[in-house]
């Protein structure tokens, strides 16, 4: 299914459309932020205070996720997106005033934290609607949940390369103008705008479309939820499709982060002269901007490879696609190998990530798909995060370590050759449906 296709499903439009204005506007918050705690000229950053900045924005969302699944179960979805979009929007204007003010202490990281704890709750009830915006009934219809989902998420990829794009070229022409500090906080503001301007957006989807479906309302006390959370990862077990998928995405996204973070102090600290953070961000933006072309092909590709080789063998060829280019990274680290490596472990992660999505929405039913989102979310944080903690003990102030992108290949690796072989899978298995 191409954008054809899609320009018959009006809901699905709306959908994207608040998705994609979230993730531009999400580009442009990141890249302010960027610019403020890692790229200015008096914060020279090392891979703990990278790996702590990581750790911040998403460890305490996967503690809260359980909640955040629990409430998707429970109350119209498209009214969490409209009030979470209108409550990030709030809170950028406090955060712009604090990085206007040069605020690097407490206060900025818990407003920061609430602005991305949001963003991944409006993220969790848009994948937990959309299988309802679809008929996704037979071959047919689990093939349009694919081709969608990578539609979602390769325009939400552009859109956050884009925003981060736009944001760097405005904070470029503000520079002279005024200070570092009151550029950053600038952007914060225009990201406030236009998160309000996804909440209206929201507005042209019905309080229903989206599910809870009437029927699936649950009644039990929000105070269940930790409990909840414990129940709906045991009945993931159960569906070894889902969960050897989701495993595979945050494993994938584990060693991703680190090659970030690899990405980070190579184009601040070696790659560029460290005096000169302007350079480090253009260069760390450009090869953030290659890896999104490779995400955006990854998710276009995902369609095609699951119709020739099915959901769980196309899995388990983009895990070991996305070990190949670190394996030379490992041998050398030049600005050509890092963009390349980029470029292909975010295409073959995509294919991991647009895939399981689907296999995901199609399993679970409406009922649960709430706390199963949360569960996958929660899983996948923990892996980002790990990946962040780990690359902040391998690596030097430099970047430069073979040793980090050899492990992250040999755990791609064996993942992909133990934990993703065919018997372990049991796709004919589906107790939600």
């Amino acid at each position: 299914m191409g954008l054809g296709k899609i320009k018959s499903l009006p809901d699905v439009i709306r959908l994207l459309a608040v998705r994609w204005t979230g993730q531009l506007t999400d580009g442009i918050f990141q890249s302010a932020l960027a610019s403020f705690v890692l790229f200015s000229p008096e914060r020279q950053p090392d891979a703990k205070s990278a790996a702590a900045a990581f750790a911040v924005v998403l460890l305490p969302y996967s503690f809260i996720g359980p909640l955040v699944g629990t409430i998707l179960d429970r109350i119209s979805r498209q009214r969490i997106i409209l009030f979470a979009n209108l409550f990030r929007a709030l809170t950028l204007i406090f955060i712009a005033g604090l990085v206007r003010n040069g605020a690097t202490g407490v206060e900025l990281t818990i407003f920061v934290l609430v602005a991305f704890g949001v963003n991944r709750l409006i993220l969790a009830g848009l994948s937990a609607g959309l299988p309802l915006l679809l008929d996704t009934t037979g071959p047919e219809g689990r093939t349009t949940l694919v081709s969608v989902n990578a539609t979602a998420v390769t325009g939400g990829t552009v859109m956050v390369v884009l925003g981060g794009g736009v944001g760097i070229g405005i904070r470029n022409l503000l520079e002279g103008r005024v200070n570092a500090d009151q550029a950053d906080a600038l952007l914060i503001s225009l990201s406030s705008i236009t998160f309000l301007i996804a909440a209206l957006l929201a507005l042209l989807l019905k309080k229903g479309d989206l599910g809870p479906l009437p029927h699936e309302v649950r009644k039990e006390s929000v105070a269940q939820a930790y409990r909840e959370m414990v129940a709906a990862f045991i009945f993931l077990r159960k569906i070894r499709d889902c969960f050897l998928g989701i495993s595979a995405t945050a494993i994938q996204r584990s060693g991703l982060t680190a090659l970030t973070l690899m990405a980070l102090l190579l184009n601040r600290n070696t790659f560029n002269d460290p005096s000169n953070p302007e350079s480090g961000l253009a260069g760390f933006a450009f090869a953030i901007t290659i890896a999104g072309v490779g995400i955006t092909l990854g998710a276009i590709l995902a369609p095609f490879g699951v119709a020739k080789f099915g959901r769980h063998k196309w899995i388990r060829l983009s895990l070991f696609a996305s070990a190949t280019l670190p394996i030379f990274l490992a041998l050398e680290q030049n600005e050509l190998l890092l963009v390349s490596t980029g470029f292909f472990a975010g295409m073959a992660g995509q294919g991991v990530k647009v895939t399981n999505d689907a296999l995901v929405q199609s399993k679970i039913a409406d009922e649960y798909r709430g706390r199963v989102f949360a569960v996958y979310d929660v899983m996948v944080n923990f892996g980002i995060v790990s990946g962040a903690v780990i690359a902040a003990f391998i690596l030097p102030a430099s970047g430069v370590s073979a040793l980090l992108p050899a492990l992250i290949a040999l755990v791609y690796i064996l993942f992909a050759a133990l934990g993703l072989k065919k018997r372990n899978f049991n796709s004919d298995f589906s107790p939600t449906n």
